[in-house]
């Protein structure tokens, strides 16, 4: 295996202008809904509602649940995420550079504060590797590139320190699922690929800040590791046994989890650190599932799950995870099948008051009623504005937020769903940590103009943390 090279930065490309209201009916007759379905208010009067539903969230949040994982807003009760009895604050950690970005100054010191003088990590306790990458790892990272305090790279660094024997007790190099944070004991060695792989954002810019290579070695070599595996038609299977290396399940399901993230994580990596490896992964790969799995049924654009050695098929299932990959597809040069993706779930977005969590594309029927307050189509929405500027996606983006405020805000917040299809939906009882990282920041981002935020040059991370683009 070649030596990973270390990172540097390339940056992204300019936004081309806004078009006019025809193309905002233009793209409503494309997802077979009237232009008129969810008048579009101001930016400006956008961005505050945004704002204030954020904020609604994030007071039910302190008010029960301050200090501990997440809030169950319903029964107003809390719930520890990674391991019962721990506390992590996981949604303090999320939360931090929305509140910055959002200009909500003193909630950021509230919640740096906390992480500061709480925030343990060396915890007596398992947890999960790739969890804690992007959503503790990765919230420590855009705290401190938004507040500039020493003090919450300090603790990520800790925190990744401990997270590393999951990398290097594997004899393949692609880590364990889970690692004990005091004994470096690890477990779980069959793991999906975007458990294996997304991770090069968060440890390359920790060994840019922390000046130590071994982060990004083995961030890169588990990626190595899996585009080694792929088959003779360039696809990959699900999961590998990261000891043995084999396929543990060959169904290739992207952009379905548990693989999504590895393949968002290859166009990000070659964008955040110019690296052209992992570039050339994304482009051949990427062009492999294009190849075999892009179905178009009655004029939608899905993708089939088939077999990676033979391209047989082998499913035909739509998960709402897979939906950032309407954004993905934009930003890595595909943007026609891209946008033809998104607008297969805006007519999904359009049948349901919020989108279930899966169904099959060919029968329309809903495998998975559930909905987890998912980010990953509004996540598009932000992507594929910010490449064209088309008022298309501001205009499914708001309507987006007019169905989750009209169907999953509570008194206490904001909750899941345990069934979309029922007249009204049907509540469950969790404000999932991501719901501050990710859905009301795409959202903000893409109305208020901030002058925190460089348009240009601004990286997200799969779980919408700020890793370049900071401007203080």
């Amino acid at each position: 295996m070649r030596t990973p090279p270390l990172p540097g930065t390339v940056p992204l490309p300019r936004r081309r202008a806004v078009l006019g209201a025809a193309a905002v009916a233009g793209a409503a007759a494309a997802v077979g809904r009237p232009a008129h379905a969810a008048e579009l208010p101001s930016d400006p009067a956008v961005a505050a509602e945004v704002v204030a539903e954020f904020q609604h969230a994030w007071d039910g949040y302190k008010t029960v649940a301050w200090g501990y994982d997440e809030v169950r807003p319903v029964s107003g009760t809390r719930r520890d995420f990674f391991a019962t009895g721990h506390t992590f604050g996981l949604s303090i950690v999320e939360a931090l550079d929305t509140l910055w970005l959002m200009g909500l100054d003193s909630e950021v010191a509230l919640a740096a504060d906390w992480i500061e003088q709480h925030l343990d990590p060396a915890v007596d306790t398992e947890v999960q590797v790739f969890e804690m990458v992007i959503r503790v790892v990765g919230g420590l990272l855009a705290g401190y590139l938004c507040t500039g305090r020493p003090a919450l790279l300090t603790r990520c660094i800790q925190l990744a320190d401990r997270l590393l024997p999951a990398f290097t007790s594997s004899p393949t190099g692609m880590p364990y699922r889970y690692v004990n944070l005091r004994t470096g004991a690890v477990s779980g060695n069959v793991s999906p690929l975007a458990e294996i792989g997304t991770n090069c954002l968060e440890f390359g810019l920790l060994t840019r800040l922390a000046k130590d290579d071994k982060y990004w070695l083995a961030a890169k070599r588990a990626c190595w590791a899996v585009y080694n595996r792929r088959s003779s038609l360039g696809l990959l299977g699900t999961s590998l046994d990261v000891e043995s290396g084999r396929w543990a399940d060959t169904a290739s399901c992207a952009p379905n989890p548990p693989v999504d993230s590895f393949y968002e994580y290859l166009w990000a990596g070659a964008e955040l650190f110019g690296d052209q490896e992992l570039g050339s992964m994304y482009r051949e790969l990427t062009d492999a599932v294009l190849r075999y799995q892009l179905d178009r049924p009655n004029g939608h654009t899905t993708f089939r799950q088939v077999d990676c050695t033979s391209g047989e098929l082998v499913g035909q299932s739509q998960s709402e995870l897979g939906a950032f990959y309407a954004g993905l597809l934009g930003k890595g040069g595909d943007l026609p099948t891209g946008r033809e993706y998104y607008r297969s779930w805006s007519q999904t977005l359009a049948t349901y008051p919020v989108l279930p969590e899966m169904f099959d594309y060919q029968s329309g029927r809903i495998t998975d009623a559930r909905n987890e307050l998912r980010p990953e189509y509004v996540n598009s929405s932000f992507d594929l504005w910010r490449l064209t500027g088309e008022a298309e996606f501001k205009q499914t983006g708001y309507q987006y937020l007019q169905g989750i405020e009209a169907h999953l805000r509570v008194p206490g917040g904001y909750t899941v769903a345990t069934d979309v299809t029922t007249s009204p939906v049907r509540l469950g009882d969790l404000t999932p940590g991501y719901l501050f990282a990710e859905n009301f920041k795409y959202l903000y981002l893409m109305f208020a103009a901030t002058p925190r935020f460089d348009y240009r040059s601004g990286l997200l991370s799969t779980e919408g943390k700020l890793l370049r683009g900071a401007v203080r």
